[in-house]
């Protein structure tokens, strides 16, 4: 699946990582929380730079680079990997969440599927990566990532959404630091009016 292979590890991608079977797992608070940490580690530890994500219900989307530690594609595994053992080992204990079962299954199901898989699958393979390679692509991808909460019907702004980094470029505020890319442009480049 090459179109699935991150082609410039240390370049500026746009990359969505989705649940399998479009699980809607993030609409839990603790499991956007726990995307949100990981990603901060991620930035801490390993080198990540996310100029803007957005964690939506089943998947999320960031423009990354990777620094010169480690490839993109070595830091999203390690994420993907422990994300999904931090979500399944919390549906197995817990049972507060009604759809446990369900969800349960759906991830099992996959990982029986999935030689490299133990148990659980809960990320799809591969990270649906594009090389930005314009500014005029840039600001589509800006744009598209902090419209996706506005266009769901969410909120009406994309700085109204908390999981995203729309209200961080607004006023550097939010649940992750992001590294602001400025390509000098002009108003609407990174939230775009819905009037």
């Amino acid at each position: 699946m090459a179109r699935y292979k991150i082609l410039d590890q240390h370049g500026l991608n746009f990359v969505t990582l989705t649940v399998v079977d479009w699980v809607d797992v993030f609409i839990r608070k603790q499991y956007k929380d726990l995307i949100i940490e990981s990603l901060h580690y991620c930035q801490k530890e390993k080198g990540l730079l996310i100029f803007a994500y957005v964690i939506m219900s089943n998947h999320l989307h960031m423009i990354v680079q990777a620094s010169e530690k480690t490839s993109l594609s070595g830091i999203l595994r390690d994420f993907k990997q422990y994300t999904a053992k931090r979500i399944t080992q919390d549906l197995e204990k817990n049972t507060y969440e009604s759809r446990r079962d369900w969800m349960l299954w759906h991830f099992r199901n996959k990982g029986k599927h999935n030689r490299n898989n133990k148990m659980y699958q809960f990320w799809q393979k591969g990270n649906h990566s594009i090389i930005l390679f314009s500014p005029k692509v840039i600001r589509q991808k800006f744009a598209y990532i902090h419209a996706n909460p506005v266009v769901q019907g969410w909120v009406i702004n994309p700085e109204d959404y908390w999981y995203s980094s729309a209200l961080y470029y607004l006023d550097q505020r939010g649940p992750l630091e992001v590294d602001i890319l400025d390509l000098g442009v002009t108003e609407g480049f990174f939230m775009p009016k819905f009037k």
